[in-house]
Formats: C-alpha cells, structure tokens, sequence
C-alpha cells in the first residue's frame, strides 16, 4: 500500500474501523440529466440504499414500484418484490451493454445494474481501493482554486464490475475525497469528472453527503452547464 492511500484511508476513518464494519444503509436522493437521456427520468424520492462492503452486493429500495427492490452483485442483477420474488433477472448483465452510446435507451435492469455497481463504488470509497486485486499509483496533483489535490489512479480486478478499468481519485489537503474521474463505460465510455462535497462521519467513516458528476473535456476540466448525476446522501449507518 503506497503513502498516499495509507494517508487517504486513515483520514476517512482508518482501515481499522472499517473491517470491524460489514455494510452500509444510506438514504438517498439522486438525480441528473444522465437518466433522462436514457429513457428513465428519475424522481426525488428518497430511497434506501444497502451496500455490503466487503463484497460487491447492493440493493435498492422503492425500485419501480413501492413493493419492489433490486439485487446486484456483479454477475446477475434482479429486481424482486420485497418478499423476495423474483420480477425480473439478467445474468452476465454487462453483455448487455455492448455497443452503446451515450443516447442509447436504458431498461429497467440496465439501471439497476448501474445503480447498483456505481453506488457500491461510492459509499466504499475509498477503502475499496485496499482490496484484494486493486493497485493503485500516485499521478499528478490537480489543481482547483487554492488548493492541490493529490491523486491516485486505480487500476480495478476482473472481477469488480465499475464503470471503467481505470479511475482517478483525488484528495484534499486534509486527505479526504475531492474528486473521481472515471470513464462511463456502460454509456459509450463519456469521460467524467465527479466532484464530492460536505462530507460527514457515520460510526466513524467518513462520507461525502453530496456528489456532482460532470462530463469531461480533454483538458480534464467539467463541463458544468450539464449535471449527468447527483447524489445526496440524507443519512448514512453503518454497522
């Protein structure tokens, strides 16, 4: 584990703290412009967001209906009723994507799938990047207004499904979560910028409550005028 990780990682909460940890359930509002390009605007509806942190598995709930919620794990995605019937089921679910564009639509388990991959990547950054299978290398600092943020790029295993093999993450002076870029691979690859605001501490992590993700230009600056995606956490517990 290079300097810089074992520094980012301590700053969240500490490696630590975070194995004596199994999952997280996080209340959620998101939207962005990103679901409706692809055919399923989304509401402002709270919803509740279970993670597993140790292993890529999430669910979310209401999901298409108030009786229903999803399953995914990188594999096979689902959308069951509460009581654990199956609605709906897609395995080697990232197949499906092969061949889009940005423009192409979405089903319901392509958002699923998305929903469930990108929240998992989030609400476990960025102790992720100390699992098995990951490397990580230090890379030029961004800098935005007064301060620099120094920056890890990720290189992700096979095994865990995300939206890209490659992602950069950047850290304030403090050592927490600024920044995440990252290629959106299940939308024709569109580079983005995401930036991570307001962070607060639940059971002794570290969280950012709101995320912003922009597209990116060459030069590696947002193009603001579009928000693809928001995230605002409303509360977070983790046990």
């Amino acid at each position: 584990m290079n300097e810089l990780l074992t520094e980012v990682l301590e700053a969240h909460g500490g490696l630590r703290r975070w194995q004596e940890l199994a999952q997280v359930r996080a209340t959620i509002v998101s939207g962005g412009d990103l679901f409706a390009i692809k055919g399923l605007p989304q509401d402002p509806v709270p919803r509740e967001m279970t993670v597993r942190l140790h292993e890529e598995h999430a669910s979310v709930r209401p999901f298409g209906a108030a009786d229903q919620k999803t399953d995914f794990t990188p594999g096979r995605v689902r959308i069951e009723k509460l009581d654990g019937r199956v609605v709906a089921e897609r395995k080697n679910p990232r197949s499906s994507f092969a061949g889009h564009v940005l423009e192409t639509p979405w089903d319901p388990l392509d958002r699923a799938y998305f929903n469930g991959y990108a929240l998992w990547t989030y609400l476990t950054t960025p102790f992720l990047l100390a699992m098995p299978g990951f490397t990580t290398t230090e890379i030029r600092p961004w800098q935005e207004g007064g301060e620099l943020w120094r920056g890890l790029r990720a290189a992700f295993p096979p095994h865990i499904a995300s939206h890209s093999p490659y992602q950069d993450f950047y850290f304030g002076p403090d050592g927490l979560l600024r920044r995440h870029d990252y290629h959106v691979d299940v939308a024709g690859g569109f580079a983005a910028a995401q930036y991570v605001y307001e962070p607060m501490v639940a059971d002794g992590i570290v969280l950012p409550t709101k995320r912003r993700a922009y597209r990116r230009d060459t030069e590696f600056c947002p193009l603001r005028d579009q928000v693809m995606v928001s995230i605002d956490i409303i509360e977070a517990d983790f046990g």
